[in-house]
């Protein structure tokens, strides 16, 4: 029972407020995955910067970002090029995982 209990913990732990803008990480490193494996340099140099501005700086975050990141460029690098979405639709979905992301983590958590 207690090793079921453990188990139980870090799931229930994903839900806290300590997680604010995992989601939006996770997904900023889904678009870099792409931009990177696209030559959208762009997109990719915007991310790099919303990351460093607004992103908690800890090593969860971190991970969560590179992590997404590699798999989406493999699983993009798989696809056909024509596949890659053209630069205004990726920079537009930038944009909004961004303001998901300053809305999910205040200024102030984000230092």
């Amino acid at each position: 029972m207690l090793c079921f209990l453990s188990l139980a913990l870090p799931a229930h732990a994903a839900d806290t407020p300590a997680d604010a803008g995992l989601a939006e990480v996770r997904d900023l490193g889904r678009l870099n995955g792409q931009a990177l494996a696209c030559s959208q340099t762009e997109a990719a140099a915007r991310i790099k910067a919303i990351m460093i501005k607004h992103a908690p700086k800890s090593r969860r975050y971190g991970e969560a970002f590179e992590t997404t990141t590699n798999e989406e460029f493999l699983a993009q690098t798989r696809k056909d090029q024509a596949a890659c979405q053209d630069g205004a639709t990726l920079a537009s979905q930038v944009e909004e995982a961004a303001t998901r992301l300053q809305a999910a983590v205040p200024a102030t958590v984000s230092q």
